[in-house]
């Protein structure tokens, strides 16, 4: 069969979530709940930056930010997801891929940036206490948001239009539960050389430059901690980064796992499960990181607890 026009391909079709109809119920149930989850405890992160004044810090403001990124990028794949759990097809429309794709770039990327911007937040905090209030200004932490978010629009809309002149083959297979760019593309029956350097360049530049960023301020952290006379001094600044450094290692991790789990292995459904814990497990897990590991964010979820339960009690 010779190669169909992008305008005649209608559908992709989606990795089957699970074959086997008894297992069927229990995945539902449990991605149900991990979405469910997800929107809970980032809600929460959100609804208590903005209600409690101590978090109205440059800190929290990033972390409010991830949040809503965290439930953007699960309400991108978890809902499809559900509903193909039961439907008899797996097919997604054209523009229902094309529209994935999409915002599943704009979201993780940023994702990264975010993560890049708290960890500058940490180091001028740290390395450089007295000019906090000035270098993390309310002004200056609004552009770095406003660049990361056009930043990874932008990007976003690049590879988007980039696909849109690609051909198919009948229909295509899309080897995960998701549209993502990369296997996307890997489905196309023309030339996609074009598609790829755009994909490296846009790795090693919006992926390099937050990690670069990472990087530089905990190697800066690590040096002005070291210099800390006091041991319980060194532990309070390294205390301070605990969480924010285990959110970085888990979204990272996971990124990482999923490129391992497509280099080393030709089975797709592990690369999809690996995709799947990347785009899940994080976005479920950053909350619980930040409000157990944080005593502003616990005593704020505390103090918002017991002002809805006397609300609740005047009601009553």
């Amino acid at each position: 069969m010779g190669p169909k026009n992008v305008s005649e391909v209608s559908e992709f079709l989606l990795l089957q979530v699970t074959g086997d109809p008894e297992f069927q119920p229990f995945v539902f149930f449990l991605f149900l709940a991990i979405y469910l989850v997800t929107l809970l405890g980032n809600f929460l992160i959100i609804v208590v930056v903005i209600a409690d004044r101590r978090l109205h810090h440059p800190m929290y403001f990033f972390l409010s930010n991830l949040s809503l990124a965290d439930i953007c990028i699960s309400t991108t794949t978890l809902p499809k997801m559900l509903v193909d759990l039961q439907a008899e097809t797996q097919a997604i429309s054209y523009v229902g891929c094309l529209t994935q794709l999409y915002f599943i770039l704009v979201f993780a990327s940023l994702e990264s940036f975010l993560l890049s911007g708290m960890a500058y937040d940490r180091y001028v905090a740290i390395c450089h206490p007295l000019r906090y209030p000035v270098i993390m200004n309310a002004g200056f932490c609004l552009l770095l948001l406003l660049c990361s978010l056009l930043l990874s629009l932008g990007d976003a809309l690049l590879h988007s239009l980039m696909v849109l002149p690609l051909t198919f083959c009948a229909t295509p297979h899309v080897p995960l539960f998701f549209c993502e760019v990369v296997q996307v593309i890997r489905l196309a029956c023309s030339d996609t050389l074009l598609n790829n350097v755009l994909i490296y360049a846009a790795m090693s530049l919006l992926g390099g430059i937050p990690v670069c960023g990472i990087l530089f301020s905990y190697a800066r952290i690590v040096t002005s901690v070291l210099r800390t006379p006091s041991a319980g001094g060194r532990a309070k600044a390294f205390s301070t980064c605990s969480s924010h450094l285990s959110v970085v290692c888990l979204f990272y991790g996971t990124g990482f796992g999923v490129y391992i789990s497509s280099a080393l292995t030709s089975s797709s459904r592990s690369t999809a499960v690996a995709s799947v814990v990347y785009t899940v497990v994080p976005q479920m897990l950053n909350p619980f990181i930040y409000s157990l590991r944080n005593k502003d964010v616990m005593g704020a979820l505390r103090q918002l607890s017991r002002k809805i339960l006397l609300v609740s009690r005047d009601y009553a």
